[in-house]
């Protein structure tokens, strides 16, 4: 029997407008291996179980959902993906994909195979990614971190990872290195981060140069939309920051120190995003914060200034940019 080499991660709330378009992106994959569909709802309350289930009818041996009775993130349960996804995978590697976004080029996952496969010691790929509106409308921003495929350095790990740097449904990662994770990889609301930085410790990080998935922007109750977006957001912002400090400071403790300097720099710069959002302008020109604004080229250092001394306006013009994107 074909063993599975890759599991595909998808967590899903409430996506009955979009969760067709990340199921056919898995199905449409054209590969030399077998793969599944792990896909765990967090008891939506619209049509998406229904739309899962109709695939599962369909795929009954490569789409394997979860429903949940009780919605598990309300509960504060933390890394939904690890704990009911990526512990019950079969696959050598995991690919992810939340249940909003989708994939674009139907070689995808064999790409990314090929690769790993060639490359042991590489820990995760990911690629470029679109971002598109509800409607799937390109925004005409992409992911794009360089020019031409290549490897990540560590402080761009430790400073950048995010949607807009490491897309989540561009990555792909071994399962063994994600076994046994450190109790700093539950400190933060945000799974990404802390995966990033653990199997940051494991291998070194790849990037393609291909657009392949799109990151949807925009969607009605998605972390992004209910934390970054909007002028009222700004307490869920400091507490991002304050617990990606946490982890930073577990990850810097359990690798001994040897990436002090780049992990100090990433905490400076969540500090800074702390007082920006306290509108401490005062804090943010003294000492090894000035050092920091400074740094940051004149347009940055105009936004800071608009944010702390005018936010409506800073905000107003944030959304009339979002406005003519659409």
């Amino acid at each position: 029997m074909e063993k599975i080499s890759v599991s595909i991660n998808c967590i899903t709330y409430n996506h009955e407008k979009y969760i067709s378009d990340a199921i056919e992106s898995f199905l449409m994959q054209k590969t030399n291996f077998k793969y599944e569909i792990l896909i765990h709802d967090d008891a939506s309350t619209d049509n998406t179980v229904n739309i899962i289930k109709r695939y599962k009818k369909k795929y009954p041996d490569l789409i394997k959902p979860i429903f949940q009775k009780e919605n598990q993130y309300s509960k504060g349960i933390k890394r939904i993906d690890y704990r009911f996804n990526v512990s019950r995978a079969k696959g050598k590697y995991i690919a992810m994909c939340e249940g909003d976004d989708y994939w674009t080029n139907p070689y995808k996952l064999q790409k990314q195979v090929d690769y790993m496969e060639a490359h042991p010691e590489c820990s995760m790929c990911f690629h470029s990614s679109k971002f598109v509106n509800v409607d799937k409308k390109s925004t005409g921003k992409f992911a794009r971190i360089f020019n031409s495929s290549a490897i990540v350095p560590m402080r761009d790990i430790l400073e950048k990872s995010s949607p807009g740097y490491i897309p989540t449904a561009s990555r792909m990662y071994r399962k063994k290195l994600i076994e046994n994770p450190p109790k700093w990889f539950y400190d933060s609301d945000v799974g990404d981060f802390p995966m990033s930085l653990f199997l940051a410790t494991k291998g070194y990080f790849y990037y393609m140069d291909d657009n392949m998935s799109a990151y949807r922007t925009g969607v009605p109750n998605s972390w992004t939309t209910r934390t970054i977006i909007g002028k009222n957001n700004s307490s869920k912002r400091i507490k991002v920051n304050q617990d990606a400090i946490k982890v930073l400071e577990g990850f810097n403790k359990s690798t001994h120190n040897k990436y002090s300097n780049e992990v100090n720099r990433a905490i400076l710069k969540r500090e800074f995003s702390i007082l920006r959002f306290q509108r401490e302008i005062k804090e943010i020109k003294k000492g090894k914060y000035r050092q920091y604004y400074n740094s940051l080229s004149l347009l940055s250092r105009l936004k800071v200034n608009l944010h702390c001394f005018f936010p409506s306006v800073y905000y107003c013009l944030i959304e009339f940019n979002d406005f003519i994107r659409k």
